[in-house]
């Protein structure tokens, strides 16, 4: 568990309730495995979550979370979203409380 949580991210700002559940966890999917994203091979994307508008993406190597943490702004862009959505993106801690998370959100 703990090797997983150092693969691991978590996106706030992913726009909810636009689209289908498994639609937007499959639009985030793909953005995370671009390499104009500095991503990788997504093993894992955990949406929705208990917090509205926050996922978490699990990468099958940790040097993708490095390289995507390094990325100036990611914008979740999509054909079947009518703008592009600047996401905020952060390191996976165990001890981050769930009101931090909503601060981000905010």
């Amino acid at each position: 568990q703990a090797a997983k949580s150092k693969r691991t991210i978590v996106i706030a700002g992913v726009p909810a309730g636009l689209l289908q559940d498994e639609v937007m966890a499959d639009i985030l999917t793909i953005h995370f495995q671009m390499s104009r994203n500095n991503g990788g091979d997504v093993e894992e994307v955990t949406y929705p979550t208990q917090n509205k508008g926050v996922a978490y993406i699990t990468f099958e190597d940790q040097a993708v979370v490095e390289r995507v943490l390094r990325k100036d702004q990611h914008l979740l862009q999509d054909k079947r979203l009518s703008r592009l959505y600047p996401l905020s993106v952060t390191r996976y801690c165990q001890h981050v409380s769930s009101s931090l998370i909503n601060l981000i959100v905010l």
